[in-house]
């Protein structure tokens, strides 16, 4: 009965005619929503025995669904472990996919997967054709259990011996899910609420395996089964060739920035010893690629980084991984594009190959929309709460590259911009070029016919 009504909208004819694959995903994740937050109301779920209310709800859920880690209140502080749970629940759907989780009931039943659902899981992973999908989900299942079992017993030996085993098992298990699927949610209100993991931000065992699941997560399951299948670099996929070389330069530089800009700031990194300012530097530049756990509080950086941080959040992760933002190879092929039209070359190659300019188009299309968006809110933000446009921006830049990280302002923003910053959340987890496709797609006869061509002045 399970199977029937979780494939209902595939199996019926009439329902395939109505909606293309994109739109499925877009729906599921909006079905998935929904059903967190209902539950989120229900005054169980709170720590309180009082509901929360549908705003507050709704937005806990779109920000686990789509594991970004904006709050409006401190998690431990707010939810009872029903509502941790449910939380939780909804970070390993989003993180994963709606169609991966539902996979499993398939895979337990021993029933073969159909053609629509394929279509569903592979446009999920962000792949451009059907084969191998199925098997590249086993393995990701697979492969998640590992690196999130791993690390939650590491944490948890690590907490044991100071918070007890019960303790440190809930909280193991918690920030390994939360972490893997850069989520960014904690559970450390308990000590102090709001602190994140500010209070560890010099202990080497917590931090170098956030750093691990986070980096893991973001890299993107199809880079994972590619360097399996093929240990030596010069094997590897362009795309994996990209993801590998684009992150490393990214976190790398990132902490290099960091570091420079907030040495001797001493409400940051200025009250740390060297190898804890280094180690400090390397977490903050690498949850800004969507994670959203702070080791530093992000309100006291300076506006230089704070900058910075900005514009890693906007990156994001890589395609088809747990992250969100524009993803690391599209501003690669932007840069390597604008590389070649500066060199008056009319092709964009890398790697021994040719990229074509339908995906350089795409490229273009989804770093203007981001960019677009995420200045457009700051500027409501700013104009409509009297927050500062750098605040505003880092704001709206965490929401849609689903990072999660704040400087403080998420519980102060108006009830508009609430629901602003959800609608940001879904667009930098569903992807906007998915909802675009799935809802936007213009007339496909237009392209039957041109115009002649004109000439325009550039540049």
């Amino acid at each position: 009965m399970k199977e029937k009504i979780m494939g209902f909208w595939l199996r019926r004819p009439r329902y395939r005619r109505r909606f293309r694959t994109e739109q499925y995903i877009v729906l599921a994740f909006l079905t998935v929503i929904l059903a967190g937050a209902l539950l989120l109301m229900l005054p169980v779920a709170s720590r309180s025995g009082e509901s929360c209310g549908f705003l507050t709800a709704m937005f806990t859920a779109t920000s686990a669904t789509c594991v970004t880690g904006l709050v409006l209140a401190d998690t431990y502080v707010q939810w009872s472990g029903f509502g941790q749970v449910v939380i939780l629940t909804l970070i390993q759907i989003g993180g994963l996919g709606f169609m991966s989780i539902i996979s499993v009931f398939f895979f337990l039943l021993h029933r073969k997967i159909g053609l629509q659902h394929r279509l569903v899981m592979a446009q999920g992973f962000s792949l451009n054709e059907m084969e191998g999908v199925v098997h590249l989900v086993r393995t990701v299942l697979l492969w998640t259990a590992i690196f999130e079992g791993t690390a939650a017993a590491i944490l948890t030996v690590r907490f044991w011996g100071e918070y007890g085993l019960g303790q440190a098992l809930r909280w193991g298990i918690f920030h390994a899910v939360s972490a893997f699927c850069n989520a960014g949610f904690d559970l450390f209100g308990k000590l102090e609420p709001g602190s994140s993991l500010g209070l560890f931000v010099s202990d080497p065992v917590v931090n170098w395996v956030i750093i691990a699941l986070i980096i893991l997560g973001g890299l993107g399951f199809y880079v994972w089964v590619d360097l399996a299948r093929h240990r030596r670099f010069s094997r590897l996929s362009v795309h994996t060739k990209l993801v590998l070389t684009i992150t490393a330069f990214l976190v790398l530089g990132g902490a290099a920035l960091f570091a420079v800009l907030e040495w001797d700031n001493p409400r940051t990194l200025g009250s740390l010893d060297t190898g804890e300012k280094l180690l400090a530097s390397i977490f903050q530049s690498v949850t800004c690629r969507t994670a959203g756990f702070a080791a530093l509080p992000q309100g006291e950086l300076t506006e230089a980084s704070k900058a910075c941080s900005s514009v890693l959040m906007l990156i994001g992760g890589s395609a088809g991984s747990t992250a969100g933002g524009i993803k690391t190879v599209t501003i690669g092929i932007l840069f390597l594009s604008a590389v070649s039209a500066a060199r008056g070359q009319s092709r964009l190659s890398v790697f021994g190959r040719t990229i074509g300019a339908d995906q350089v188009r795409q490229a273009m299309t989804i770093m203007f929309l981001m960019v677009t968006l995420a200045f457009s809110g700051a500027v409501i933000l700013s104009a409509g709460g009297g927050f500062s446009f750098v605040d505003s921006l880092y704001e709206t830049a965490s929401a849609l590259g689903t990072a999660g990280l704040t400087t403080g302002i998420t519980p102060l923003v108006s009830t508009g911009a609430k629901w602003m910053l959800i609608l940001f959340m879904f667009f930098g987890r569903v992807g906007i070029m998915t909802i675009s496709f799935g809802f936007l797609l213009g007339n496909r006869a237009k392209e039957r016919y041109r115009y002649a061509e004109a000439k325009v002045l550039i540049g």
